[in-house]
């Protein structure tokens, strides 16, 4: 059975919005090992409808320029869960309106490797709450930014336990939660 997997970047102070403002000097080719993996583990992509029209806006614009990440991204299968999109315009895409769970659900049976998520902060919240998400894998950067979005807001506790946790030499941890009842 696949997994959904979501791996975000994360501040200290939780905030997981604008990481290109401060995840950059915590960049490592240990952190750089860790991503990759995640992306080699997965053949499909699950998206909230922000991130959807960040990536959106920008990688089929690099596809043709020789970067294999262009590439990775333009050519993999993506769903996107949004209630307020009618269409998606970037190739590959197909959309989520309704039954969320449900479909998802059904994805996670059929054969494949893991179904990975980036970013989409409020999506791995409602997945989390709906016991969807199987993995949840967090790079916590050292540094207190002080506002922004976080990942986790005010609502229902949703008890997880640690699966594996790595210290990278830039003070990273990379730690990865699954559900405690699962």
């Amino acid at each position: 059975m696949r997994k959904i997997a979501a791996g975000l970047f994360v501040s200290l102070d939780g905030v997981t919005e604008s990481p290109e403002k401060w995840h950059f000097t915590y960049f490592s080719d240990e952190m750089g090992a860790a991503v990759g993996e995640q992306m080699a583990a997965a053949d499909t992509m699950l998206l909230g409808r922000r991130t959807y029209e960040e990536f959106a806006g920008y990688w089929p614009s690099q596809a043709g320029t020789g970067n294999q990440l262009a590439d990775q991204m333009n050519d993999t299968p993506k769903l996107v869960v949004s209630t307020t999109l009618d269409t998606v315009e970037w190739q590959n895409s197909t959309l989520i309106k309704d039954n969320v769970v449900e479909e998802l659900t059904k994805l996670k049976e059929q054969p494949g490797k893991d179904i990975s998520i980036t970013g989409s902060a409020t999506l791995v919240r409602s997945l989390l709450r709906a016991g969807v998400l199987d993995e949840l894998r967090l790079l916590v950067h050292p540094i207190v930014v002080g506002s922004g979005k976080r990942l986790f807001e005010d609502g229902d506790q949703v008890p997880l336990k640690l699966i594996d946790s790595q210290t990278f030499s830039t003070g990273v941890l990379y730690l990865t939660y699954g559900l405690a009842d699962k």
